[in-house]
């Protein structure tokens, strides 16, 4: 051990103590957002359009905590890394959330049956949705959504690049909670969600559980938070209220065309479908035999993979509605790909006993 190291271990052994008995660091406490004027206003307009106690309102608005963790959460990351669709895929598509799913389409075969028979949305891409979601139910978020959604409408951090409309988008969002805990009898300091506001099963945003969610289980009642059934069908509502067309596929493959200019023309529109097969070929692109006789427009898209090879692809509709859950090529892929995944386990392990029998 040469002399520095010595020191070191020595400095170490005399800390030990010392350490032993330090106390694990405490966060300092929460403080309620109070009475500033933005959120005043924001009640006294909230509470004399929907016949509400204002001055009850504003008490309520006033205890909401501000969430520095929630502020931290929502700004981009200050140096993003190069985006790699295989790692992406590697954290959804894995053994583990594919058995998982597996259970899951097990347990409510006949919901899923039922909701694909009524909205055209196949049983395996809502699977997709719920997994990479929540994980099946396992993982639906622990921030107090009141909260977070305060912190977020009075306090949204002006670092970021979209900040006063994302600010907007939070406030008519808290407006929507206030709205939905009262409709379903929830007491709104109760309720957790994501860091962002999201709920349950599916993480609906409150605004989207008011216009999209149903009572797939027949009690009477929508609960997005318990209920996986109403979970179910309120995915394949949501999908198709946005164009999900039956039958059709989510996407094919594409060979870009070698001219950069060409390539760019046909990217620069990302995951919004807008060229005609026709259009596509004339561009130089290389169309597999399925994707030259769709009918729809198509989106050229391209995943980056971490600096290595891209990975190309046209998306239809379907696609296009898959991403209004989430405005990402990355997370529609991924949606679709674990429930591909899901369905061949599903496969695999109904023909398990046919083949044993043999």
């Amino acid at each position: 051990m040469n002399r520095l190291a010595h020191c070191l271990a020595a400095a170490l052994l005399l800390a030990a103590p010392a350490l032993a008995d330090a106390k694990p660091r405490r966060e300092p406490p929460l403080k309620p957002l109070g009475t500033r004027p933005a959120l005043v206003a924001f009640a006294n307009e909230l509470a004399a359009a929907e016949g509400w106690n204002a001055a009850a309102l504003r008490r309520q608005l006033a205890a909401a905590r501000h969430l520095p963790k929630v502020r931290q959460l929502i700004l981009p990351a200050s140096a993003p890394s190069a985006k790699n669709w295989g790692a992406y895929r590697d954290r959804f598509v894995e053994p583990a959330r594919i058995e998982a799913g597996l259970a899951f389409w097990r347990q409510h075969e006949d919901a899923l049956a039922r909701a694909q028979a009524r909205w055209g949305v196949p049983a395996e891409v809502v699977v997709g949705i719920v997994g990479v979601e929540t994980y099946y139910g396992r993982i639906t978020g622990g921030f107090k959504v009141l909260d977070a959604l305060a912190t977020l409408a009075f306090d949204f951090p002006a670092a970021h690049p979209r900040a006063a409309e994302r600010q907007a988008f939070f406030r008519a969002e808290l407006a929507e909670f206030l709205r939905l805990t009262r409709e379903q009898g929830l007491a709104p300091e109760d309720v957790r969600g994501s860091y962002a506001g999201a709920l349950g099963w599916p993480q609906f945003m409150p605004g989207s559980w008011r216009k999209y969610a149903v009572d797939f289980d027949g009690d009477g009642h929508i609960n997005l938070m318990a209920s996986p059934v109403d979970a179910i069908g309120s995915v394949a509502h949501y999908l198709a209220a946005f164009g999900w067309q039956a039958g059709q596929p989510t996407h094919y493959d594409i060979t870009l065309p070698e001219d950069p200019a060409a390539r760019a023309r046909l990217l620069a529109p990302d995951i919004k479908p807008s060229f005609s097969a026709a259009e596509l070929q004339a561009a130089g692109a290389t169309l597999p035999e399925a994707a030259r006789s769709h009918a729809g427009p198509l989106a050229v898209i391209e995943l980056q993979n971490g600096g290595q090879a891209t990975t190309p692809l046209l998306g239809t509709q379907n696609f296009w509605v898959v991403t209004r859950y989430n405005w990402s090529a990355y997370y529609a892929l991924g949606v679709i790909e674990l429930g591909q995944a899901v369905a061949r386990a599903r496969t695999a392990a109904q023909a398990a006993p046919q083949q044993a029998a043999q």
